[in-house]
């Protein structure tokens, strides 16, 4: 699987590079949807967006499947999981110290996708809210 996810990674680069291949966003792209709170854009919509995407129509039956389960694998032991980690860390804190005011800042990949760390403190009762680029905390 570890070869397979490097030989796919590269062709995509190569694929890049040669211009065939084209990300459907760009940095600024994010930049300007993570600012502007829009994380329910297409660009953060997408369990994987911060893996490669190995999955292909044109792979073999089970190259495909080879590639869905790295897919699997990634998006269950690199987001998932990392975000949940951190969501009860958040969490944890706040309980421990109830009397304090806390700041917290995390890059856009924990706020990707399903299950992000905003997902997990909501669950765990808490309210979330946007403060958008200027605005005085």
């Amino acid at each position: 699987q570890v070869v397979f996810a490097l030989n796919q990674t590269l062709l995509q680069q190569e694929s890049l590079r040669a211009g065939s291949f084209q990300i459907p966003y760009t940095t600024e792209d994010l930049i300007k949807n993570y600012n502007c709170g829009d994380l329910s854009s297409i660009i953060f919509n997408h369990d994987t967006s911060q893996v490669p995407n190995f999955i292909n129509a044109t792979l073999p039956a089970h190259e495909r499947i080879t590639a869905q389960e790295i897919d699997s694998y990634f998006r269950q032991e690199l987001i998932y999981k990392r975000n949940e980690r951190m969501g009860r860390r958040v969490k944890d804190l706040l309980e421990e110290h109830p009397d304090k005011s806390f700041f917290f800042a995390f890059g856009a990949g924990h706020f990707m996708g399903n299950n992000t760390v905003i997902d997990v403190l909501r669950r765990g009762g808490y309210e979330v809210e946007h403060t958008p680029a200027g605005q005085a905390i």
